[in-house]
């Protein structure tokens, strides 16, 4: 039975006792329909460069005191294959909105990547569809694209120059070729009322993710939401629980921005519904400038999945288990 607004609502108000039968339940779900298996993707941040402007992002044009980066292709493909032979069965491939990384460039790195026979999940933001097309031709398998908002016009305030229209018919044309799709939103961003955040997990439901990314707001000093405070844990977490909730059979990632509120962040939510891990395999010298909020190299660092038997403990403690296969969303 669907799950109203008001539903929704009242599992995100909830607290104490309440809000522990929530996390249980959202973790039973879990197990009842994905099973114990935690997914593994490989995550690369390929690019600083953005010509975006958001106004909650560190890698927003307008940060110039930022070192920007671009990792050369062939070194994308080589670092994609070490990530392989360590075991990862996707690769993901994240960036800042840079069109210096064309359709043909992006595609030939998927092809190469694909070789491998692993999963490829994009995240570089929005694209015309021709070049969602291409880069589907190339073995592209997932594509993440969050809306951030399901309201047009806070999302109006907080992305100069853009449309919310627009991005949503991305996320059309992504469903439209074949991707599963990943979106999702801003835990706490600023002008997001308890209501409207129930609307932005009902637009989940209603739109049919494959995937939904909910992570916590971390304030940037150097964007104009730089003095906001920070989203609440509790509140992204009971986020991730009721999406669990609602719908059951999706991947839903324990997001890194959680790790910033708390060095058990993703540990957390992947008791309370969460069964994607994306560990950052972005070399150091690189991560360092991915400065999408403050200290995101560090909040990454916390999954400490280098050191793999103490790591395979702590998920074997939580009666779970590294997924061996390529972990698409199977729907029921």
């Amino acid at each position: 039975m669907p799950f109203t607004l008001l539903e929704i609502q009242e599992a995100l108000q909830s607290s104490g006792d309440a809000q522990t039968a929530l996390f249980t339940k959202a973790d039973q779900v879990r197990a009842q329909k994905v099973g114990n298996a935690v997914h593994l993707r490989g995550l690369l941040e390929i690019s600083s460069y953005c010509a975006q402007n958001c106004f909650y992002c560190g890698l927003r044009r307008e940060h110039t005191l930022l070192a920007r980066y671009r990792i050369p292709p062939e070194e994308i493909i080589h670092l994609a294959k070490e990530a392989i032979q360590q075991g990862f069965k996707t690769i993901v491939l994240q960036a800042g909105e840079d069109v210096w990384f064309s359709a043909e460039k992006v595609a030939h790195i998927i092809s190469e990547i694909k070789k491998s026979k692993v999963a490829v999940t994009l995240s570089l933001g929005e694209r015309p569809r021709e070049d969602f097309q291409c880069w589907k031709a190339a073995g592209a398998d997932r594509y993440l694209l969050r809306l951030e908002t399901s309201s047009p016009d806070l999302y109006a305030q907080l992305h100069p120059g853009q449309s919310w229209h627009n991005r949503v018919r991305c996320l059309e044309d992504l469903k439209e070729l074949g991707y599963e799709v990943g979106s999702g939103f801003i835990i706490g961003l600023p002008g997001q009322s308890l209501e409207l955040l129930a609307q932005d997990l009902k637009w989940l439901v209603d739109f049919g993710v494959d995937m939904a990314g909910l992570g916590p707001f971390i304030p940037h000093p150097q964007t104009p939401l730089g003095t906001y405070p920070s989203g609440n844990l509790d509140l992204a977490l009971k986020a991730i629980a009721t999406t669990r909730l609602i719908l059951p059979d999706i991947n839903l990632p324990a997001t890194t921005a959680l790790d910033a509120l708390s060095p058990n962040g993703r540990w957390q939510a992947l008791q309370a519904g969460a069964n994607v891990l994306m560990p950052n395999l972005t070399p150091m010298a690189y991560q360092q400038r991915y400065n999408i909020y403050p200290d995101h190299h560090e909040a990454c660092s916390n999954l400490s999945f280098k050191a793999e038997h103490a790591f395979k403990e702590r998920l074997t403690a939580l009666g779970r288990f590294i997924s061996t296969d390529l972990g698409g969303h199977k729907k029921a």
